[in-house]
């Protein structure tokens, strides 16, 4: 499994699928609602998470009349363990050169 470049979009992301509950699992949209980010900005991060095995994705099995099928995203359990190190030892430097205990922040 390999690592993930941590930008604020990333970030984001990886904090909404962190905070998913999988009743409903995320979706595309509602992660981008969540995230406050743009489909372009959200969509190839999640291809990226996917391709490194930290998400799995599937489409919705019920019928969704009046709207396209949903596409589920779910952290790994691998994924979820390196969302967690890895937003965590971002705060670590953050904390370390003084920038604030914020996951997000700038």
């Amino acid at each position: 499994m390999s690592t993930v470049r941590l930008t604020k979009p990333t970030i984001a992301v990886l904090e909404v699928l962190l905070a998913s509950t999988g009743n409903p699992p995320a979706w595309g949209l509602s992660i981008c609602r969540d995230a406050d980010l743009g489909s372009g900005t959200v969509y190839p991060i999640l291809d990226r998470l996917l391709e490194r095995g930290w998400v799995i994705s599937w489409d919705e099995a019920e019928p969704h009349p009046g709207r396209p099928a949903r596409r589920y995203y779910e952290l790994t359990g691998a994924g979820r363990l390196q969302a967690h190190a890895a937003l965590d030892a971002r705060r670590a430097r953050r904390r370390t050169f003084g920038l604030g205990l914020s996951g997000g922040g700038a």
